[in-house]
C-alpha cells in the first residue's frame, strides 16, 4: 500500500512537468544515484529550440523552503558543470547522486527535501523552465514529503479581525510528528500520524505561521501568514509630502512614509521600530485626493538605524498573483539585501548596518538626524560641453580593490592623463555584487559593494577641487525583478517572490516595446515613472552633486514598437523624442549647465532632435549623444583601408549644430582596440601590427585623429596604456571572443589588472601612449582653435588628413590646426593642404616646417602621426602644470595673489579658456594681483618675463 501512495503522488508530480522532465527512479533518497531527462519537443517557456546543440543543467538542492540552498553549475560558462548528454530520440540525461554530486554534508543530507532546476544553453542566454509557469522545476527528495493542503505554501491569506483559520497538512512515507508556530510561539503539536489539521481561533493580530513536520531526523518546514485587514483610514497627508521617506527637520523623532500603490487594498509598516510584527497602529493611512498611503512613525532615536519593509495586501489578486507582498520602500537611498550584504568587506563598508534576522528580500534603512556631507567645493564650474574628453569608469575592474577608495587613492592619475570628467557605470543598487550595474534594482540607492554614500562624496569632491567632472551611467529603461515596482504587481506563480509584471502594474509593460528588452521594461508614458525617473534625477544632482547622467539604452524609452521589431525600434519615434525632452528639461531645470548624455546609437534624424534642441540659449543645452565609432577607428589601428571612415566622429557631419557628438574609439560594449591589433592586424612582413609594441606605437596616432576633433569625446579606461585584454577575457583566463563557438560568453566577467600589477606607466612603450594623450587633451581643453569646426574627407582611407579653423580668432593666435596620420603599414606621403604658407609648428614638440607650398606632401613612417597649427600651444605648454618654478602665493586666492619671480605681463584665463583679466607689471616684482572680482573656482596665470617667456600656473578663486 505505501509503494501505491508513494507511485501515485509522484506520478501526479511529474505530471506536472507536462513530459518535460522525467525522473528515474521517481522515488529517490538524497544518496542514492538518479538519472534527470529532459524533453525540448515544446516551445512553452523554452527559448532553447527543439534541437539545441548543448544543454546545461543548473541545480540546486536544500529543504521545502529553500531548494536553491546548495547550486551546481556556473551560470553562462561551457565549462561541462552540468552538462547533458544527447540520447537517440532527442532527450537530453545526465546521472547524478545528489549528496555526492552537491557535495553535502551529513547535517545538509538529513534536511536536504526538494532540487531546485533550471536547463540552460552553453551561455546561458537560452533556457527550458517549467510550463506553462516558466517557473524552475523542482523535485522532491526522499520519501517523507509533507503537502500543505490548506492554506497554500508561503502564501498570506486576509481575514477580518475575530476570524479563524484552518491549516491541514498530509504526508507520505509513515508517520510523523507536527508542530505549529505562529509569531514564534508554539500554539499546537500533533505526533505519529500521517495528517494534520487544526482551527486557529479569534485570530486579532497579524501572524506569521510555520508548521514543521518531523519524521526521525527528516524535518520538513511549511511557511504562511494571516494579515488582518486594518480597514484603511481615510485621512488627508500632511502638505509637501514626497514618496519615500520624509524626515521631520524640526522633530528627529519623527518620520513620514508615502507609497504610491494604486489598486491595493492596505498596507503596513513592518521595521525594526515594531519587531517585524506591524500592528494596526502600523497600518499605513490612505490620503483621499492622491489615493497614496501614508503614515507617520514616532519614537525614532536619532542617529540610529531602523529598518523597514512594507506589507502590501490586495485582497483579490490576480491569478497567480501574490496576495501581499512585501517589499523596500522604491525610493529608498539605502537598501539591506539578504542575497548580497555578506560577501561585502568591512574593510569597504565599515560599520554596515545588519539586515534583520528572520526577514527576506531588501528592507530600507531609515536614520533620522544625519547630518549634511562637508563638501569643499561647493559652487564647481563644470568644464565646457565641446572641450570635454571623459574618462569612462568601470569601479568593479578599475583597480583590484573595487572601490571609490581606489579611485581617490588614483587621482593623480587622472589629472596627469588631463581628463576633465569621469563616468562612472552604474553605481545604483543593483543586482549581485560582480556586475557592470545595468541590472539596477532601486534608483536612488548607491550600491554598497563600491564604499559608503560619504565615500562616493569625498570622491566627486576630489574629483570637483581639480576640474574633474562626475557623469553616472544611468539605466533608467528598465529595472530588474528585486525593483518593488516589478514585485507590488507581479505574476508570480511559483510563490517565491518574484515574478514578472502584471497587466495592473502601473510602471511597467508585460513586454516590452522594443527589441533591445533587458530586465522589465517601464512604461515612460506612465506619469507614475515620469515621476519616478525626475525623483531619481533631482535626487542624485542635489544629494551627490552629480554633473551629468549618460542615460543608458534610450531606444528602449518608447511604446510604439514590439520586442521582436528592429526596423521599428531602429526608427524615429515620436513619443521617444518627447519624453527624453521632457526628461532633459527636468533636469536643466535643476541644474542649467547639467550635462545630459544619450546612448542612443540611433538614426541623424531622431538624434538631431536632442542634439541641437535648446542649444542656442545661455548656458547652451543640447544632448550629448554617444557615438560610438569604434569599427572604424579598429581599422585604422589594424591597418585595413576597409570600412577606415572616421567621417562621422564630427558632429556636423551628422546635422549637429553644435559639437554635441561625444565620439569614441573604445567603450566598455566594444571590443579593446589593441586585442584586435595584436590578433588580426595587418603586416607587410618588416612591419607587423600583431607585434604588440608595434601595436602600441599606433595608438597616439589614434588619439589625434579622435580626441582633437571638436566636440565631446571619451576614453574607456586604460585605452591610454593600450590595454589589450579582450572584453570577452573569462574568469578562468580563457577568452570567449567573437571567434569562439560561444562567443561573448565572458563579457560581464571580472577583468585582470595587468595595468597595475605589471607597473604598465614604468612600460615606455604604453607610457607613450598615456603622456601623448596627455598632451593631446591639454591642447583641447586648453587652446580655443578646437571650439571650431572640422574638416574630413568622406571616405575609407588609411591617411588621414583633419583641418580645424576657429573663425573667430585673429591670425595672431592657433587659430588652424592641421592633422595627418598614416595607418598604412608603409610609409606614406601624405596630401596636405595647410592653409597657407609660412612656419607651422608641430604642436605635440613645437618643432616647426617651412611651408612655401600649401599642397606640399608629407612623408610620414608607418602609424605616425603630425599635429601642425599656425602658432605655438602657449596656453598647452608641456609643463605648464609643474609651472616652471612658477611661485604663486597664497592658493586657493582670496582677494589677491603675489608672483615669486618678476613679469612685465600676466594674462588670466578662465579653465574653459577665456581671457578674464590681463596685468601690466612692469617687472615689478612686489605686485599684488587683484582677483576679487572673480567668480569661484579654477584659473590659468600665463606670465610673461622681461625676455617675453611664457610660464604657467593654476590658482583657484575661493
Amino acid at each position: 500500500m505505501k509503494k501505491t501512495i508513494l507511485f501515485i503522488f509522484f506520478l501526479l508530480t511529474l505530471a506536472i512537468h507536462a513530459q518535460q522532465i522525467s525522473v528515474s527512479p521517481a522515488v529517490f533518497q538524497v544518496n542514492e544515484p538518479i538519472t534527470i531527462t529532459a524533453s525540448f519537443a515544446s516551445s512553452t517557456c523554452n527559448t532553447m529550440g527543439t534541437n539545441p546543440t548543448k544543454v546545461y543543467m543548473h541545480s540546486g538542492i536544500g529543504t521545502d523552503a529553500s531548494p536553491w540552498q546548495t547550486a551546481k553549475g556556473n551560470w553562462g560558462a561551457d565549462d561541462g558543470v552540468g552538462l547533458m548528454t544527447k540520447n537517440a530520440n532527442g532527450t537530453w540525461s545526465i546521472t547524478i547522486t545528489p549528496s555526492v554530486y552537491f557535495g553535502l554534508t551529513s547535517v545538509q543530507q538529513t534536511a536536504a527535501t526538494k532540487m531546485g532546476i533550471v536547463f540552460r544553453s552553453a551561455n546561458g542566454s537560452q533556457t527550458m523552465k517549467l510550463a506553462p509557469s516558466c517557473s524552475d522545476f523542482f523535485l522532491n527528495v526522499g520519501s517523507f514529503q509533507v503537502t500543505l493542503t490548506s492554506p497554500a505554501e508561503n502564501s498570506t491569506t486576509i481575514i477580518n479581525s475575530g476570524s479563524s483559520f484552518n491549516i491541514m497538512a498530509t504526508n507520505t512515507g509513515g508517520a510523523g510528528s507536527y508542530t505549529l508556530k505562529a509569531n514564534g510561539t508554539t500554539i499546537n503539536s500533533n505526533t505519529s500520524t500521517s495528517s494534520y489539521s487544526y482551527t486557529h481561533t479569534n485570530i486579532t493580530a497579524n501572524q506569521n505561521y510555520e508548521l514543521i513536520a518531523t519524521q526521525g531526523a527528516t524535518v520538513v518546514s511549511k511557511k504562511f501568514a494571516v494579515v488582518i485587514n486594518p480597514n484603511t483610514v481615510s485621512e488627508a497627508m500632511p502638505a509637501g509630502m514626497v514618496d519615500g521617506i520624509n524626515y521631520n527637520s524640526a522633530d528627529f523623532t519623527k518620520a513620514t512614509l508615502v507609497l504610491d500603490a494604486p489598486l491595493k487594498d492596505f498596507v503596513y509598516v513592518a521595521g525594526s521600530f515594531n519587531n517585524w510584527q506591524p500592528t494596526s497602529a502600523y497600518a499605513m493611512k490612505k490620503d483621499p485626493s492622491s489615493g497614496k498611503f501614508w503614515l507617520e512613525i514616532t519614537g525614532l532615536v536619532s542617529g540610529e538605524n531602523n529598518t523597514y519593509q512594507y506589507w502590501v495586501v490586495d485582497a483579490t489578486p490576480l491569478v497567480n498573483s501574490p496576495s501581499m507582498v512585501k517589499i523596500a520602500d522604491p525610493y529608498s537611498t539605502l537598501v539591506l539585501s539578504p542575497y548580497d550584504d555578506s560577501s561585502i568587506p568591512a574593510s569597504k563598508y565599515p560599520n554596515m548596518p545588519v539586515y534583520p534576522t528572520g526577514q527576506n528580500f531588501e528592507v530600507t534603512v531609515l536614520k533620522t538626524g544625519q547630518g549634511p556631507y562637508n563638501w569643499q567645493v561647493t559652487n564647481f564650474e563644470k568644464p565646457q560641453k565641446e572641450k570635454l574628453v571623459v574618462y569612462e569608469v568601470l569601479v568593479r575592474d578599475f583597480d583590484a580593490s573595487r572601490s571609490y577608495q581606489s579611485l581617490i587613492d588614483r587621482i593623480d592619475y587622472f589629472k596627469n592623463l588631463k581628463i576633465n570628467a569621469i563616468e562612472l557605470m552604474p553605481v545604483m543598487e543593483f543586482e549581485g555584487n560582480e556586475s557592470w550595474g545595468y541590472n539596477t534594482s532601486f534608483h536612488m540607492a548607491l550600491d554598497k559593494f563600491y564604499g559608503t554614500s560619504d565615500k562616493l562624496k569625498e570622491f566627486i569632491d576630489l574629483c570637483h577641487q581639480n576640474g574633474i567632472a562626475v557623469i553616472l551611467d544611468v539605466a533608467l529603461n528598465h529595472a530588474f525583478g528585486r525593483n518593488p515596482m516589478v514585485r507590488m504587481w507581479m505574476n508570480d506563480p511559483d510563490g517565491d517572490g518574484f515574478g514578472s509584471p502584471t497587466a495592473e502594474n502601473p510602471y511597467f509593460n508585460t513586454v516590452a516595446k522594443h527589441s533591445y528588452s533587458v530586465g522589465e521594461d517601464f512604461n515612460h508614458q506612465s506619469l507614475k515613472t515620469q515621476y519616478y525617473v525626475n525623483r531619481v534625477i533631482k535626487h542624485w544632482i542635489e544629494e551627490y552633486k552629480i554633473d551629468g547622467f549618460r542615460w543608458d539604452l534610450t531606444k528602449g524609452f518608447t511604446q510604439l514598437c514590439t520586442s521582436s521589431d528592429n526596423v521599428c525600434t531602429d526608427s524615429y519615434q515620436q513619443d521617444r523624442v518627447d519624453i527624453l525632452k521632457k526628461y532633459a528639461d527636468f533636469s536643466w531645470a535643476i541644474d542649467p549647465t547639467h550635462y545630459t548624455i544619450f546612448e542612443h546609437l540611433g538614426s541623424d534624424a531622431e538624434e538631431q532632435q536632442w542634439a541641437n534642441y535648446r542649444v542656442t540659449e545661455t548656458p547652451s543645452k543640447g544632448v550629448m549623444m554617444w557615438g560610438k565609432m569604434t569599427k572604424e577607428y579598429n581599422q585604422l589601428s589594424m591597418g585595413y583601408a576597409s570600412e577606415s571612415n572616421i567621417y562621422r566622429m564630427n558632429s556636423a557631419n551628422r546635422g549637429f549644430v553644435a559639437n554635441r557628438l561625444m565620439g569614441y574609439a573604445e567603450s566598455h560594449d566594444e571590443e579593446r582596440l589593441m586585442y584586435k591589433n595584436v590578433q588580426y592586424g595587418a603586416s607587410n612582413g618588416s612591419y607587423n601590427v600583431k607585434t604588440l609594441n608595434t601595436a602600441l606605437s599606433r595608438m597616439s596616432a589614434i588619439g589625434a585623429v579622435s580626441l582633437l576633433i571638436p566636440g565631446p569625446k571619451m576614453i574607456w579606461h586604460f585605452g591610454e596604456l593600450g590595454m589589450d585584454d579582450s572584453i570577452f577575457s573569462c574568469n578562468n583566463g580563457t577568452v570567449n571572443d567573437e571567434s569562439s563557438s560561444t562567443p561573448g560568453d565572458c563579457k560581464l566577467d571580472t577583468k585582470p589588472q595587468p595595468q597595475w600589477t605589471e607597473n604598465w606607466l614604468g612600460d615606455s612603450n604604453r607610457n607613450k601612449i598615456y603622456n601623448d594623450w596627455a598632451k593631446m587633451i591639454t591642447l583641447k581643453k586648453m587652446e580655443p582653435v578646437f571650439l571650431g569646426t572640422a574638416t574630413m574627407n568622406n571616405a575609407a582611407s588609411l591617411t588621414v588628413n583633419i583641418k580645424i579653423t576657429n573663425s573667430t580668432l585673429t591670425s595672431a593666435q592657433l587659430k588652424d590646426v592641421l592633422i595627418l596620420a598614416n595607418f598604412d603599414t608603409t610609409a606614406q606621403n601624405l596630401a596636405t593642404g595647410f592653409p597657407y604658407v609660412g612656419t607651422w609648428y608641430n604642436l605635440m614638440d613645437n618643432t616647426t616646417i617651412t611651408v612655401t607650398d600649401v599642397n606640399v606632401p608629407v612623408n610620414l613612417p608607418a602609424g605616425e602621426y603630425r599635429i601642425y597649427g599656425n602658432k605655438v600651444a602657449n596656453l598647452a605648454i608641456e609643463d605648464f602644470e609643474n609651472g616652471n618654478q612658477v611661485s604663486l602665493y597664497p592658493n586657493p586666492v582670496a582677494d589677491y595673489f603675489t608672483l615669486g619671480f618678476k613679469t612685465s605681463k600676466v594674462d588670466i584665463y578662465s579653465i574653459t579658456g577665456q581671457l578674464v583679466k590681463t596685468f601690466n607689471t612692469n617687472g615689478n616684482a612686489d605686485y599684488q594681483f587683484s582677483v576679487s572680482g572673480l567668480t569661484s573656482g579654477l584659473y590659468l596665470v600665463k606670465t610673461f618675463d622681461e625676455n617675453n617667456k611664457v610660464r604657467v600656473v593654476k590658482f583657484i578663486k575661493n
